[in-house]
Formats: structure tokens, sequence, C-alpha cells
């Protein structure tokens, strides 16, 4: 299935679910537009990092669910990017990369004031395609620790990523302000140990700080 594809199915599942709830909820169901900035690093020792910016916007639904407890559940679009040292011959230079793809949450929130303040946890899956270099033109770049491991060779990283997920909103009923860590449990860089390359066991985690706006209807 093509992440396109992927992606309808989800919200027209989204859509389905929101109807069927919002004619079996006796309390409240709400869905929702979110949109944010997000800082996004790869946790590893295979490389020098740095934190990177981006942006992270989709659908979401918050339902009662039983006492204090909400469910909450959507796909966000996520666009992020992050900083990977190198070496273009003569000096060291960061390499700032690109990583974009699809998100499908479902989250648990506590209610510590219902309908103003909660706290959510809980897992995300992480559809993403490759880690691409912004500029091609540092393609052959030889990534900082190596001999011949350049810069365009470690694109093809792990395409399903699970993420654990854990924050605060406050606001009102309809319009709230989320903030939200990720760590992504399974390994960015699995799929490199799959290739002929200088390294055979390389290791890297996702970590994502955002800071969006929800919009309830």
């Amino acid at each position: 299935m093509s992440l396109r594809s992927f992606i309808f199915v989800t919200l027209s599942t989204l859509f389905v679910y929101q109807s069927y709830a919002q004619r079996n909820y006796d309390d409240y169901n709400l869905l929702g537009l979110q949109g944010g900035l997000s800082q996004t690093n790869i946790l590893t020792d295979d490389f020098t990092t740095e934190v990177g910016s981006g942006f992270i916007g989709g659908f979401t639904s918050r339902g009662a669910f039983r006492n204090n407890f909400d469910l909450i559940y959507g796909i966000n679009f996520i666009s992020s990017s992050v900083d990977i040292l190198a070496n273009n011959g003569s000096e060291d230079v960061f390499v700032t990369y690109s990583l974009e793809g699809a998100q499908i949450n479902f989250l648990g929130s506590f209610n510590i004031v219902k309908k103003h303040l909660s706290l959510e946890f809980g897992p995300m899956l992480n559809i993403n395609g490759k880690l691409k270099p912004k500029s091609e033109s540092q393609n052959s770049f030889v990534l900082d620790g190596y001999d011949t491991l350049k810069v365009e060779d470690i694109q093809d990283v792990s395409k399903i990523n699970f993420h654990l997920a854990g924050g605060i909103t406050a606001g009102l009923e309809h319009f709230r302000i989320s903030a939200l860590y990720q760590y992504g449990v399974t390994n960015l860089f699995g799929k490199l140990n799959d290739a002929d390359l200088e390294k055979t066991d390389f290791e890297g985690h996702v970590s994502i700080v955002s800071l969006a706006a929800v919009l309830y209807f």
C-alpha cells in the first residue's frame, strides 16, 4: 500500500469512527485540526547531530472515555530536519537532512481539569520517507568519524517506526495548546545495517518536541 493510499484509508476510518462516536457518546466527542512547530534530533552514538526545526499538522479527535479519561486519535503530517556533521574535504560542516512522513496516534488523556487541562500519553505509528540531504551538492561529503561513508549513503532509513509520546494540553473546550514529546522506540537506522556500508551496527532513535495549536469543532 502506498503512503497516499494509507493516508486516505486512515482519514476515512477516522471520519467513520468519529460519526459513530458522536451517536454513542453521552458526554462529548470533538473533531479538530492541529498545527504547529517541532524540533527534531536523532539520538545516536554513530553520528554528530544537532537539533533541526520543522512543522506538524493534521486531523485529531478527542472523546470522553471513562471517569477522568479521554481518548485522542488522529493523523498528522510531519516535516522534520536534523543536522549531521560531515567533512567537505577541507573543513567540517553540518549537513541538513529532511525527513517527512505521516503519523497515526492513539493517545490516552488524563483530565486534571476536564475540557481545559490534561496529560496525554500513548503510542504513535510513524511512516516516513527517506532521510534526504536538502542540498544535493553535499551528497559526496564524508560523514564525521568515517573514512568512506558519504552523506548520500544513509538516506534509506527504516520507513515504519513506533514512537512513544507524552505531554500536556491546556486551554478552552474548543481551542487548546499542546506540548508533546516523542521518542522513537524503533531503530531509525536499522535498514542501513542490511546495506554494504563501512559500518554494520548503526542505531539511532528519533526525538521530537512539538508545540501545536488545536482547534476543535
